[in-house]
């Protein structure tokens, strides 16, 4: 199941290379919970408007396990901003 087919804030999905990026169909509510809930999933991430946007650093050593934990911790963060705009 894709998080777009899971919630429905997320307007895209998308990837190239070691970006990633979810679009929300509006900005974030408050960027500061958005934050806190990816930091608190030991992701740092900033979100810009409606875009969660992940681009890792080429000479970071980023494997399989790090990309999950990146993904899942995005997975949260939308989870939780959906939660708030109910």
């Amino acid at each position: 199941t894709s998080l777009m087919e899971t919630s429905n804030i997320v307007k895209d999905v998308r990837i190239l290379g070691a970006i990633g990026v979810c679009e929300l169909k509006e900005p974030v509510s408050d960027m500061t919970k958005v934050q806190d809930d990816l930091i608190s999933n030991g992701v740092w991430l900033r979100p810009f408007g409606k875009l969660l946007y992940t681009m890792p650093p080429f000479n970071a050593p980023i494997g399989k396990e790090e990309v999950n934990v990146i993904t899942n911790a995005v997975l949260e963060a939308v989870k939780h901003e959906q939660n708030r705009r109910q």
